[in-house]
């Protein structure tokens, strides 16, 4: 039965430059998730209070996806071309349990 994971990746200091080089094939892999069905919301964080962080760049991105497993949630995860770029310093997953909306 799948479940809903939160992957939560971390990004390294000084790496907007990477992050946009690789957004196009991590948005890919999204909208892959998106069409589906299997997307519940994905998007960064900025590094400081504002809609567009400008260079200030992001500490981050969150998606909320579903998986079969725990195992396949962290192998989407680490295969994330952010993952490769040198983007995430880290990144965690865990399982959620969505109740709303």
């Amino acid at each position: 039965m799948a479940m809903w994971y939160v992957i939560e990746g971390y990004d390294g200091a000084d790496v907007l430059a990477k992050r946009a080089q690789a957004r196009p094939r991590h948005l890919a892999r999204l909208e892959a998730l998106r069409d589906a069905g299997r997307l519940l919301l994905a998007g960064p964080c900025p590094a400081i209070d504002a809609e567009d962080p400008g260079p200030a760049g992001f500490s981050g991105s969150l998606v909320v996806a579903e998986f079969e497993s725990l195992e396949d949630a962290r192998y989407w995860a680490d295969s994330d071309p952010y993952v490769e770029a040198g983007v995430y310093e880290r990144t965690e997953v865990r399982p959620f349990r969505r109740v709303l909306p």
